[in-house]
């Protein structure tokens, strides 16, 4: 079945693939000049051009109190997680703070309706609030913030004010709640961190305040699945979010977490769902059966329960079960049905839990198919008090310390059980254990099913006419696919046939895509897994699927031949996972033994609670061993390996991070982060790895992954290093030295517009030459839409870039792709230096110290004509250097740039 898309766009997909987003720090109110502006006018929804702001501010007075309500919510649920309030900081202290900042694009009502509108700076467009609901929210900010804490910044409405607006008929489209993370159809389980409560648990404790880092919360009795997979269990369509009725397992412990009913499946309180930081999310609804967080099977040699894991500063324990005692294997789903593969010591078992009634109560059952067993079996089934049956040969059910558990004998064939739960107080299992059918064999289940996504869907590929060297052209994904995906892409690579390439999303997908190379006008896509734990990097190895989810790292299985995941391997699951929003795993990466790498991240504002928070982690070729390469990470966002077999991870500004920054990583390396685990005891910048540049904010806010120019098509970049942004949807030239045995370099904006999402990953195919890039937007990027995938073509005209820096004794050399006119190379005042400190500690990034202006004395072209040495008398190691130039070609063209460095150490003067 093939679905075409061609006609239904948004605006903002629209602007992807005009491709037309202009740099921020060039556009005004009016499209002028200087304003940083994220959007043009042209780019909004045509209704924005007849909106009457006039009425608008008006009938404020008249529903003074339900605007008020509605900007509060709305500042609650969308503003607070970054700009907080007098009390509480926000997430992102460098936010504007409505009650005692200067606003910089204007104070009055419909100078922040533009700011909303169009995005300004960090701030990105909130493309999903409607005319009424922005100027409801700025109706709040002005009331509560502006004209009670700033009253200088208070802007008071007159008739002659109105009078001057632009002129409009309509109010816009009626507010809508959007919520896309509760509509999208993520299959029939979905793997998260989840924390199981009942429909009277009281609100949750959130620590919060100025001083970093922030307290532990008391979760000592809380039952999060920090693996869980939540199943649907009732008939229907739109998978897991459209359920009435859930289990959970927990494949860290190889428990049955819990069953559920009600109206709604989860509450969505997640950075990657409705944007809630410094919360997980939790069951909504009745709690009908529930086990508490422990090993669900004893150790098959002694018969103990208690949990031998790592044990945090808070008490809590983390990580999977030790691999003699049990093992995840992975999942087989079949239609709407999932079987889960595990081992407990050496006894494979099959398990996949169902759903009956009693009287219209639910009926919980889980069909265990155990060969064969062996040792001791002993599984935890539920508290005591819990209405418990068991059916079929082979076990029998007893209470041990407390505990209703099943005890499995020795048996030299397959052992097939069904175990009835319900709520305590249901009678009546027994009678229903007996009349049910036997308990079916699992194996049929394991060997491929019917395609639970037979659709192929077609999207359009427009493509690039921007002049000069470089040409991008938008590979559009399916954005209103019948599954309603976000497609918040994280990560691709392709097949040996480089016509075909995998995606992942990190909404949970993974896609198959093909016509790359054989295609110019269409693309075909194929969902062939859901359900994953935020993806966030993907790797092909020997046409094998590898997927970095937070959870664990899978391999994919086709076993049937039509390309859809028969069999989710669980290739390691060594990670350990808590329920802190901000460890994302990072990335995904393989060196030529076969090893693999990624990052884990660490906790946003407080200390580490596991070894893994803040990490370079290298998983051996056979997944059974994973080992921590570096640290001191604080957002880690994937990772390169370098040709000398070192390492490139990017980290994000912050706590004891002054700026963003981009390492070169050494095994070993300690990298900055003293809320890390077991930080070494020297805090100073000394104590430290130092980075390859320091990045400032304003050029970008977020780096994402950087990656290795490998394409002769790239002509004078090949070879080179690159840099994305997820911040601002850029890519960067990075250009570098190593002095004695320190890296340092900066970041060269490549001449492109920005692109509509943050750029996460990238890869150079093969076939064609060109750059293929993926990106998404969600939690501190400024882009505004939230999927999509571009390819890069170069055109070979002149780049006219800087690709090689040194810093010297006597000043800077810069090289760059194109010889140069003398002339405007010798013209001094085509030059202007600045350099400025940082100060690293535990408040979140840092503000300018010792801002100078260097003198450059002369500038002299080298015998090669691409080089420049600049003559700088007072120049220093600094932590972040600005060199602006603007220069002539040989031929003539203009060349205005910006290189952003670092300088560690002086080099020697060239000759």
């Amino acid at each position: 079945m093939n679905v075409k898309f061609t006609a239904w766009y948004s605006p903002l997909i629209v602007l992807m693939m005009l491709a037309c987003q202009k740099n921020s720090d060039k556009e005004s109110l009016s499209d002028t000049a200087g304003s940083g502006f994220i959007l043009q006018e042209a780019d909004l929804p045509e209704y924005e051009k007849n909106i009457d702001h006039m009425g608008l501010l008006e009938a404020l007075g008249d529903r003074h109190g339900e605007s008020m309500r509605t900007g509060q919510h709305i500042y609650s649920n969308t503003c607070f997680n970054c700009h907080g309030d007098p009390e509480q900081e926000g997430s992102l202290p460098t936010a504007f703070k409505f009650w005692k900042d200067a606003f910089k694009v204007g104070n009055d009502p419909y100078a922040i309706y533009q700011t909303l509108t169009r995005g300004h700076g960090a701030m990105p467009p909130q493309v999903n609030l409607s005319p009424v609901e922005k100027y409801d929210v700025i109706h709040y900010v002005r009331e509560t913030f502006v004209k009670e804490e700033n009253p200088s910044q208070y802007f008071d409405i007159d008739a002659a004010y109105l009078a001057d607006l632009p002129v409009g008929t309509t109010m816009g489209p009626e507010p809508r709640e959007y919520k896309p993370w509760a509509e999208m159809d993520y299959g029939n389980f979905l793997i998260n961190t989840y924390e199981l409560v009942d429909e009277d648990a009281p609100p949750r404790e959130r620590s919060t305040g100025p001083v970093q880092p922030l307290p532990d919360e008391d979760f000592g009795d809380a039952n999060f699945a920090y693996k869980g997979i939540a199943v649907r269990l009732d008939q229907g369509v739109g998978g897991v979010a459209a359920g009435n009725a859930w289990m959970m397992f927990d494949h860290d412990l190889m428990r049955m977490a819990g069953a559920w009913t009600g109206e709604g499946f989860i509450d969505w309180e997640a950075i990657l769902f409705n944007e809630k930081h410094n919360i997980s999310p939790r069951t909504i609804g009745k709690l009908h059966v529930e086990n508490e967080t422990g090993p669900g099977w004893a150790h098959p040699e002694t018969g103990t329960f208690k949990d031998p894991r790592f044990q945090a500063r808070d008490g809590r324990k983390f990580g999977p079960l030790p691999r003699e005692w049990a093992h995840f294997k992975g999942l087989y789903p079949y239609g709407d049905r999932l079987i889960m593969s595990y081992t407990v010591g050496s006894t494979p078992i099959l398990e996949t839990f169902g759903l009956d009634s009693l009287e219209n109560n639910p009926v919980f059952t889980r069909t265990l198919n155990i060969k064969p067993a062996g040792g001791l079996l002993k599984m935890r089934v539920a508290p005591p008090g819990t209405a418990v049956a068991l059916m079929g040969e082979g076990a029998e059910l007893n209470e041990e310390n407390d505990y209703q558990v099943v005890h499995v004998k020795e048996s030299s064939g397959l052992v097939k059980i069904k175990i009835f739960l319900a709520a305590p107080g249901v009678s009546g299992l027994e009678e229903l254990a007996r009349s049910a059918a036997p308990a079916e064999s699992l194996e049929e289940f394991t060997r491929g099913g019917p395609a639970r996504y037979p659709e192929k869907l077609e999207t359009n590929i427009v493509q690039g006419e921007q002049e000069g060297a470089f040409q991008v052209d938008v590979l559009n994904p399916p954005f209103n696919s019948p599954w309603k995906n976000q497609l918040r892409l994280s990560g691709l690579d392709f097949f040996r046939d480089r016509n075909r390439a995998v995606v992942c999303a990190t909404d949970g997908d993974v896609w198959l895509v093909e016509g790359f190379t054989q295609n110019e006008e269409t693309l075909t896509w194929q969902r062939i897994a859901s359900g994953l734990f935020q993806p966030l990097g993907i790797k092909v190895i020997d046409e094998e699927i590898f997927v970095t989810c937070r959870d664990q790292i899978v391999r994919l299985h086709d076993f049937n031949g039509d390309q859809e995941a028969d069999y989710y391997e669980s290739f390691n699951n060594d990670h350990q996972v808590t329920d802190h929003f901000h460890e994302f795993a990072m990335g995904l990466q393989a060196d030529e033994q076969g090893n693999l790498y990624y990052a884990k991240s660490a906790r946003h504002a407080r200390e580490a609670l596991v070894p893994q928070h803040g990490t370079l982690l290298k998983v051996s070729p056979d997944g059974e061993q994973t080992e921590i390469i570096a640290s001191g990470f604080r957002a880690a966002n994937g990772v390169c390996i370098n040709p000398d077999g070192s390492f490139i991870v990017t980290d994000q500004e912050g706590h004891w991070n002054p700026m963003n920054r981009i390492n070169w990583v050494e095994e070993g390396g300690f990298y900055g982060n003293m809320f890390g685990y077991d930080p070494p005891a020297d805090s100073t910048d000394s104590g430290m790895e130092q980075p390859l540049v320091w990045v400032e904010r304003e050029r970008d806010r977020s780096p994402s992954e950087l990656l290795w120019v490998e394409s002769d098509k790239w002509g004078p970049l090949n070879g080179k290093l690159l840099s994305f942004s997820y911040g601002y949807g850029k890519v960067y030239l990075v250009p570098f030295e190593k002095v004695g045995g320190q890296v340092q370099g900066g970041i060269v904006e490549l001449p492109l517009p920005r692109f509509a999402t943050g750029v996460m990953r990238g890869r150079f195919n093969p076939e064609d030459g060109h750059l293929y890039l993926c990106g998404l937007s969600a939690w501190g990027s400024t882009q505004p839409q939230l999927g999509g995938l571009y390819r890069i073509r170069m055109t070979g005209e002149p780049v006219n870039l800087p690709v090689d820096i040194q810093a010297q004794k006597d000043g800077v050399l810069l090289t760059f792709t194109e010889k140069l006119d003398e002339g405007s190379v010798k013209e001094l005042s085509n030059y202007s230096v600045a350099t400025w400190d940082l100060l690293r500690s535990r408040k979140y990034g840092s503000k300018h110290y010792n801002e100078k202006e260097l003198e450059v004395t002369s500038a002299e072209l080298g015998t090669d004509g691409k080089s420049i040495k600049l003559k700088i008398p007072n120049i220093e190691p600094t932590w972040v250097m600005e060199i602006n130039y603007q220069l002539e070609s040989d031929q003539g063209e203009v060349i205005e740039g910006l290189v952003q460095n670092t300088i560690h150490r002086l080099g020697e003067v060239s000759s």
